[in-house]
């Protein structure tokens, strides 16, 4: 197994430990890091998050995460994940609370999901997915595919970046992905075997990737 130096953002927006414990799991080691060095030298990142957009880009702000994060991504073009709240930072912008400026990984707003026919707020349990893209995020993973789902705000974009989707009220994001930077909306760890096999398969992802580097 080739060894990755997997980083996982820490910036206090929680569900942290279940993503390394995951990542355990499935054989690799992960690293929680808020050092902007840790980040540019990553194989891969893990940007995991619960809680509101605004207090989470204050916090990457004042732990100076934010250039590094873009510079690994934009620049080094190197693999990136965010996570329910982490992939809604990927957006150039949220109307949570106010407005707010995101990390522009992938372009788009994050809006509230309309509650049409008498739906509720936040938007909790399983639900299947349609998988709208080939992308070796849901490798081994069939259309249709339930996954674990905790939120409130969707991620608004052009289709043409949304790899997956799910139909709360209306089609949403279920995922999205720009070339190297990937988001899900849901959580793969409390997921269960699907979960960790989107997981396996974002770290295998990143292998390629640094084989070849080589």
């Amino acid at each position: 197994m080739t060894k990755l130096n997997v980083i996982i953002i820490d910036y206090g927006m929680g569900n942290i430990k279940s993503v390394m414990n995951s990542i355990k799991k499935i054989g690799y080691s992960s690293k929680l890091s808020n050092d902007p060095e840790d980040i540019i030298n990553a194989d891969a990142i893990i940007l995991p998050g619960v809680g509101a957009f605004g207090e989470a880009m204050d916090n990457l702000k004042k732990l100076n995460l934010i250039d590094p994060i873009i510079e690994y991504s934009t620049v080094l073009k190197k693999p990136i994940m965010g996570i329910c709240l982490g992939m809604q930072l990927l957006a150039n912008s949220s109307d949570e609370r106010g407005s707010h400026d995101g990390l522009s990984l992938i372009p788009g707003n994050v809006a509230i999901i309309p509650t049409p026919d008498g739906l509720v707020l936040p938007h909790v349990g399983w639900n299947d997915i349609s998988i709208t893209l080939d992308t070796p995020l849901y490798n081994n993973i069939n259309n249709l595919d339930c996954f674990y789902f905790v939120h409130s705000y969707y991620f608004d974009c052009k289709k043409e970046y949304i790899s997956a989707s799910v139909n709360y009220g209306k089609k949403i994001a279920a995922s999205v992905q720009s070339n190297n930077i990937f988001g899900v909306q849901f959580h793969p760890e409390k997921s269960q075997t699907k979960g960790i096999r989107l997981i396996e398969n974002f770290l295998s992802y990143a292998v390629s990737y640094k084989e070849n580097l080589c």
